[in-house]
């Protein structure tokens, strides 16, 4: 090697430290990893190591962020994109964009600087990033963020993308001895990789859930006893939940990695916008074990019918714990809404006395406590309802008590099959 080589090769060396330093010196980085694609959320591949195998130039990369003090945002994105290669990108931010063209290097990360972009009010911000280039586009490592704007501005900086769960409570009189628990719900958003469940306790949950573009189930599942929580096949026998019932057309088995169980299911298409009916009912039998049950009202049938009955050991008691969630358990999509009205809700006791909830508080999961804070409970139209994603500005405080109108109308017409 020659001295001009050398000193070429120093230079090189040189100038990709100093731009790794001056990229991790940025203020606000935000990963590649916590990023969206649009419009197929495949398209590409997103992980901790950022965004890779972008190959559509038609793919959209996507960013949200709450920018808290209006001002001057620069905003540069940190590339890796090879020696001799080249990409022509374009940033949109508050309805400007601004273009760029960058060459690859032999070492470290390319920097594509897109400059100044005014934000003239606080709020959610969505970033867009395009490909110009016709082929080849580049991998992405970061959104860098400098200036005025970003004083207490918040992103989602962690690589679950998904939106945060959240939950509402139903209180029940102490002592009460609950053998039904009935609650009615409306989907109103129906994004892939949603459970919008009605009727959870705890031992259990029921509800309805998208899981493809062509496929919507009816679930109702039943924990075993016991701590496992991933792997039922360490569950032993006495701990298991044994099936007891299934209805016509719906599947059985089991299920683990969140507890473990028995699972059921229901293939139906259930209809965004129309109200569905759910009933669980719990008969203690010999004081150890609980048969719970879940009966789904067939909006086609026009009747109740049964998805499964479970035999749950190490009970003898009734409903306790009652509750209602939405999740979105795909995170690919976490910046789309979703929200859920739920209405209605009634207990039965071990009597046969109807009495109304009317009165609900809210929580969410760990990720809705610092990462993503688009979750919201409330009342509308009279009735209680659940949102999260979309990335909404303002929230619900954790604990927050709603009350909706009584209705006065228990569900008396429930003709339940043996």
């Amino acid at each position: 090697m020659n001295k001009r080589q050398t000193c070429t090769c120093a230079l090189s060396t040189l100038f990709a430290a100093v731009l790794t330093a001056a990229l991790s010196a940025a203020p606000l980085r935000v990963p590649a990893s916590t990023a969206y694609l649009d419009p197929d959320v495949n398209g590409a591949r997103v992980s901790r190591s950022g965004i890779t195998g972008w190959n559509d130039p038609a793919l959209k990369v996507l960013w949200f962020g709450e920018i808290k003090t209006p001002g001057a945002l620069d905003c540069t994105v940190a590339l890796k994109l090879p020696d001799k290669a080249a990409a022509k990108l374009r940033l949109t931010v508050a309805g400007q964009s601004k273009e760029v063209s960058v060459n690859g290097a032999a070492d470290g990360l390319v920097a594509a600087q897109f400059g100044s972009f005014e934000i003239a009010e606080p709020g959610y911000q969505q970033f867009t990033l395009e490909s110009l280039h016709p082929a080849g586009q580049p991998a992405i490592d970061a959104l860098l963020l400098d200036g005025p704007a970003t004083q207490n501005a918040h992103f989602n900086l962690d690589p679950r993308r998904n939106a945060a769960s959240v939950h509402l409570a139903y209180p029940v009189p102490q002592d009460t001895q609950v053998e039904a628990f009935y609650c009615e719900m409306t989907g109103l958003e129906e994004p892939l990789w949603t459970y919008y469940m009605a009727c959870g306790w705890h031992r259990g949950y029921f509800g309805m859930q998208v899981n493809s573009p062509t496929e919507r189930r009816i679930i109702f599942s039943v924990w075993d006893s016991g701590n496992e929580a991933v792997d039922r096949g360490k569950v032993a026998d006495e701990n298991r939940v044994t099936l007891m019932g299934k209805g016509e057309g719906v599947y059985s088995g089991d299920f683990g990695n969140e507890g473990t169980g028995g699972h059921s299911h229901l293939k139906y298409n259930w209809k965004t916008g129309e109200t569905q009916r759910f009933i669980v009912t719990a008969r203690p039998v010999g004081g150890a074990h609980t048969v719970y049950s879940g009966y789904y009202f067939h909006p086609d049938k026009k009747q109740w019918m049964l998805i499964s009955s479970w035999k749950a050991p190490r009970e003898g008691g009734y409903l306790r714990r009652l509750y209602s969630f939405s999740e979105n358990f795909g995170g690919a999509n976490g910046h789309m809404v979703r929200k859920a009205l739920y209405n209605n809700q009634w207990i039965r006791t071990a009597d046969g006395t109807w009495i109304e909830l009317t009165t609900a508080s809210f929580s969410h999961d760990a990720t809705g406590k610092a990462d993503r804070l688009d979750r919201f409970m409330g009342v509308e139209n009279g009735q209680f309802f659940l949102s999260h994603g979309g990335f909404v500005p303002g929230f619900t405080a954790y604990g927050e008590k709603f009350t909706r109108p009584a209705t006065g109308k228990p569900p008396e017409d429930i003709a339940l099959p043996d």
